[in-house]
Formats: structure tokens, sequence, C-alpha cells
């Protein structure tokens, strides 16, 4: 059941959005949509939502996107989490799976977000032996994106282009290549954007995410709420120009925009990744030099600082030697919240909402019904769903949001989001 040897046979994918529970009609509906990617831990591969298996049935690529894994960790992923992704890649039928070069645990403690991995062969070792071993459990090929950084590791050995070159030369993954996180990358660390396309071997490519954020305090957020800044769609071009880009994935968590303008959004993607005409110039990819296995006393020092960051972060600790502290201070907050908030799986619409909004973009037109000043307009959404609910039979009423998230654990309402250590944001915006 290997999928390391599937490596060169992925089909192209076009152009996608992430399916979230807020916008499932409109993805259903939306034109442009080739593909969509899901967050598998949100998601019962047992009792899909109704417009997921649509979609799969007309045949639209439905990847699963992994938060939870945390492949960056000392110790191997967890076994059910690894069963839960490859299930919901099964029930969906899904080309490969995806997953982030971080890791969310360490020891007792649990980031819930994604926290980004130091540049060194010790963590190489560690995220290499772990992606292995997912690969051999998955059904299909794996791919491995880069994450947000908001703070740099100290005693960093290499440059986030010669580390992601050699995870997949190790490992034979596929990149998820986040252009949104490299962007991110390089206005908070002054890590080159181009520096890194000319180091990646970019024929690992899978497919590209984009996404929006917003400068705030001196730092760039990697929001998911805020359309795709120029920035952004400038890498996406000079990607193309380098690489038929195989296909290029849009994501909103919040802040959802009228239908209209999400249908603008994917046809410029559409625009600038797919213009006519072949790539101009072919990427640059030099070798980075040969890594020595560090043994168990690095992957010890590696745990060790992996858990005083978390606890710093998580459970009030110092700020460990090297880091910028003002930095981590900010990250921390960030991190206390977004737990404060609903956990991820509360988002999904409560019955009422789900059942108005089933009638709402009748009234509404093209307006989405979880954007823009809503407060009036989600009064109306709860007093119009509660009606119909009491009106409608409840026997043989299938709900289009089952109440279980991924798999169903003691003490969680809705369940699954507890058990995945998933939070409201379902992503690390580092």
């Amino acid at each position: 059941m290997t999928s390391d040897g599937c490596a060169a046979n992925l089909s192209p994918l076009g152009v996608g959005i992430g399916w979230r529970p807020e916008i499932d009609l409109t993805v259903e509906r939306l034109p442009g949509v080739d593909f969509v990617e899901v967050i598998a831990e949100n998601i019962d591969p047992r009792r899909l939502p109704d417009s997921l298996k649509a979609l799969r049935d007309r045949g639209v690529p439905v990847i699963p996107h992994g938060v939870s894994l945390s492949l960056g960790s000392t110790r191997p992923p967890d076994g059910r989490r690894l069963e839960h992704l490859a299930a919901c890649a099964d029930a969906l039928q899904s080309p490969l799976v995806s997953e982030h070069i971080a890791y969310t645990r360490a020891g007792k403690f649990d980031a819930g977000h994604l926290v980004p991995l130091p540049r060194t062969t010790a963590a190489l070792d560690a995220l290499g032996e772990n992606v292995r071993s997912v690969q051999a459990a998955l059904p299909v090929p794996l791919a491995l994106e880069n994450v947000a950084p908001l703070f740099r590791w100290p005693h960093e050995e290499m440059t986030e282009g010669a580390f992601l070159r050699a995870l997949v030369e190790q490992t034979n993954a596929h990149l998820l290549l986040d252009l949104a996180n490299l962007h991110t990358a390089h206005a908070n660390l002054g890590i080159s954007p181009t520096e890194v396309l000319d180091t990646l071997p970019l024929e690992r490519v899978a497919y590209v995410h984009v996404a929006g954020g917003t400068l705030r305090d001196g730092l760039w957020r990697d929001t998911h709420a805020h359309p795709v800044p120029d920035s952004v769609l400038d890498l996406l071009a000079e990607l193309a120009a380098r690489i038929t880009v195989p296909g290029v994935l849009l994501e909103h968590d919040r802040n959802y925009p009228q239908d209209s303008q999400l249908a603008a959004e994917l046809a410029a993607l559409r625009h600038t990744a797919f213009r006519t005409g072949r790539p101009s110039r072919q990427p640059l990819t030099p070798r980075p030099k040969p890594l020595r296995p560090v043994g168990a006393a690095g992957q010890q020092d590696l745990q060790r600082e992996q858990e005083d960051l978390l606890r710093c972060l998580t459970a009030g600790g110092p700020a460990p030697a090297g880091f910028d502290a003002e930095r981590l201070a900010v990250q921390a907050q960030t991190l206390a919240s977004r737990k404060a908030r609903h956990s991820a799986c509360r988002h999904a619409p409560r019955p009422q909402e789900r059942n108005a909004r089933r009638l709402l973009p009748r009234l509404l037109g093209n307006h989405s019904p979880s954007s823009g000043p809503s407060s009036i307009l989600r009064q109306i959404v709860i007093l119009v769903g509660d009606s119909i609910s009491r009106l409608l039979p409840r026997r043989g009423r299938p709900s289009r949001f089952p109440r279980s998230g991924a798999i169903g654990l003691p003490g969680c309402g809705m369940r699954g989001c507890k058990k995945f250590g998933v939070s409201d944001s379902w992503k690390m915006r580092l």
C-alpha cells in the first residue's frame, strides 16, 4: 500500500478551493472549481457531508488535508490519526493527501497548531523517518506543505530551500508548495522566495496554495481571511514561468466573500497560473550537501528543544535561549486567543442555520449567508431555520453536517475536535 513509488504519476488538478462547511453550497455551485481540499480532522469518512459526496460523485478530486499528524515530532505519528487520514482518502477516492512540515506535540505539551521546525539535520532525520512511515500506511501519495513562520529557530544549519529539497530526496514525497507561506517567510524572516524556488525540486510540486493575509504590528499574519495580495500572485506567476503549474488552490477560513468575489479570485488564479505557452525557463536545482544522521543523542536534544519551545508557547515557560522573546510572546498570545474560541468543529452550522441556508441563497442571490456584517442576517438564519426544524419530520432526515467530526470521543460535544487537538482556525497561522 506504499505510495512513494507513484511520485511521477499524478494528474494535473487545475484550480481549486478549500471546502469549508460555511461555504459548502457555494463550492458546489461555484464555476471554475476543478478540485477541492478538505481538513481531514473535521470530517468523518464513514458519514461524509452531502456536498463532499456530491463533488466526489461528479468526478471532482477531493484531497484530505491533515493538520495534526505532527510529522516533525521525534515520536512516531499517532496511529489513530494516521488511520483516520487513510480512511478519508479511501472514502473520498482521493488522488493524494497532504500534511505539514511542522510539529504540534512534544512531550506532554500540545500546541494545537502547527509549529515550524528548526532546519537542522536532527529535525530532518526525525521528519524523514515519520514521513516514510506515513507513506507506508497511506493508500495514495503524500504531499508535504511548508508552513508560515513567525519566528526563527537559532542555530539553523540549512536554508529553507535546501531543507525542503533534502526532505523530498530522502522520502520521494511530493511538495504542496504554499506560496502565501513563502511570502510570510520573506516578510517576517527575510527569506528570499526566489532563492527557495531556485533550490526546490519543482518537478515534485503536486499543487500550490495561495491565501490572503495582513500586516499587523510589523509582522505578516497568514490569516486566510483576506484577499490574495499581489505579492502572492507575483510568486504564482514566477512559478508558472519555471514549470507547468499542476494545480493551485485558494484558501479561505473565515470572512468568506460573496460568491461572485470567490469566482473572480479563482479566475485570477487561473489566468496567472495557466497562461498560454510553455514555461520559458527551467528551474535551477542545486543539490544540497549530503547530511550525516545525528544519532540518538541528537534526537534527544531535538525533543528537549521542542518541549522547551512548547512549554514557552503554551504553559508560560521562559523563552528558550536564542529565540526572539518578543515574537514568541506574540505567538503565545495568538495561541491563547485561538484556544479561547470555539473549536473547529463548532464552526459547523447549527441545525437551524443548516436548514435556513438551503433557502437563503434563493432569497439573497449571490450573497453568501456567512459573509458581511451579518448580525441581523444571522438572526434571520436562526429564526427561519428554527421554524423549518420544527416543521420537518425528524425520522429519516439525513443531517447535512453530522455531529461527528472525525471519530467520537467521550467529553466532546461535537465529537472529534478534542481528539485531534485542532483549534478553531484549523491550521497554524504562524
